[in-house]
């Protein structure tokens, strides 16, 4: 496709590089773009499968994309073990960003880490901050928790609860102990929670990726990679000698938490555990993938060795978090019962994981073959996804649309062991 073609398709589609900011872009940036555009959002690995195509070397489309970068026409993020690039729009009026960090070189920090084409205001006071979110009305706020006079989750919360401030994004930056004040924040309607000493890369990409992104709302706590990325992590397992293993990681009883205190909760549930996934994944350095089933259902895949520490991570933190999420909802510790803290009534909220042995995919991927009748697989539907690990009879359903995420319980409730193979 050729540059004249690019820039009217991208004309049409509501995006901003047409004109000045085309020019100087090369066929193979634009084809770049018309890639991402196409799909809001793309993978390295796909684009480095389109390079390859063309007998473009890999620095090429390095080189090619951090050009794509800096003009601001697309931005990156790890996610999920992925690297991901999106597409931007250009807004008409500048995003306005308030900074609310006491320490005053972290503040600094922060706003160079944002850098330009915003608006930003850094404030160093709890109540300053709230007095100036009220009147200004920013559409993205970097937050602190520990502040003089009111604390950063009071802050949060009472953003999300007003009407005309609900839809402000809040990104938590802290270095207070994640294992409650993560939670609150989810719950009180944080967008991301990050922990200090924070990535100054990371905040730029979130910033970015919130305020500029085309299409659909960004959700990084329930935006892991799609069916597409999650078909491959499958079809990599059954090419796999030994090394590379997929498990499905569970949160059982989120149907029944959820009747009983409202989906609200059992999102923030999800949302609470995306993040302690992709927090893991970031620990591993690449060798672990997360996605998700959209579902209580989420799927973990690499190499053996790290998966299993990052399970086993990712449990011991839920397990730390448990006794702040049922505090929440009104269950009042007792002084000695250990074993039993908060009565045997409330719904149990636990993780199982259950790694998925290969004679079982290979056995469910030949009968969606046959059901097809195809020789070749392409990508697996979510309802395919969900037979192929295991996960056919849901208690949970999430779906989204235009207002956000939402979260329908199920009929069929199951029995399942928390540990051993599938």
């Amino acid at each position: 496709m050729d540059n004249g073609k690019i820039k009217k398709l991208l004309y049409f589609s509501g995006h901003s590089l047409i004109g000045d900011q085309m020019m100087g872009i090369d066929d193979f940036k634009s084809d770049i773009l018309y890639i991402i555009n196409d799909k809001q959002q793309v993978t390295y690995n796909e684009l480095a499968e389109v390079a390859s195509s063309k007998g473009i070397d890999e620095e090429v489309l390095k080189k090619d994309l951090d050009a794509l970068i800096e003009r601001n026409a697309i931005a990156s993020r790890k996610s999920g073990g992925i690297l991901t690039y999106y597409i931007l729009q250009e807004q008409q009026s500048v995003r306005r960003i308030m900074i609310v960090e006491d320490d005053k070189n972290i503040n600094k920090l922060m706003a160079l880490s944002i850098g330009k084409g915003f608006e930003i205001t850094q404030i160093y006071d709890g109540n300053e901050a709230l007095h100036r979110i009220r009147m200004e009305k920013p559409d993205l706020i970097v937050l602190d928790l520990m502040l003089p006079g009111i604390n950063g989750l009071e802050i949060c919360q009472t953003v999300k609860q007003q009407e005309e401030l609900k839809d402000t994004v809040v990104i938590i930056v802290s270095a207070m102990d994640a294992t409650s004040s993560r939670f609150k924040g989810i719950k009180y309607g944080a967008d991301y929670y990050i922990k200090k000493p924070f990535d100054p890369e990371e905040l730029r990409s979130l910033v970015t990726i919130f305020l500029k992104k085309k299409g659909k709302r960004f959700d990084p706590l329930i935006d892991l990679p799609n069916e597409e990325k999650i078909s491959n992590a499958v079809e990599k397992t059954l090419q796999s000698q030994s090394t590379y293993d997929i498990w499905r990681l569970r949160v059982e009883n989120l149907a029944e938490f959820a009747k009983r205190f409202g989906t609200n909760s059992g999102i923030t549930i999800l949302r609470l555990v995306s993040q302690l996934m992709q927090d893991k994944v970031k620990e591993s350095k690449g060798g672990v993938f997360v996605g998700f089933l959209d579902s209580e259902d989420f799927v973990i895949a690499g190499n053996s060795e790290l998966v299993e520490n990052s399970i086993n991570g990712i449990r011991e933190e839920f397990d730390a978090v448990l006794p702040f999420v049922y505090q929440s909802e009104g269950y009042k510790p007792m002084e000695l019962g250990i074993d039993d803290m908060y009565g045997a009534e409330k719904p149990r909220l636990s993780l199982s994981y259950n790694k998925i042995q290969r004679e079982a995919l290979i056995e469910r991927r030949a009968e969606i073959l046959k059901e097809r009748n195809v020789k070749e697989i392409g990508a697996y539907t979510y309802d395919e996804l969900r037979h192929m690990l295991g996960s056919d009879d849901l208690d949970i359903i999430i779906t989204r649309d235009a207002s956000g995420v939402k979260l329908s319980v199920g009929k069929s409730p199951r029995n399942v062991d928390s540990k051993g193979n599938e």
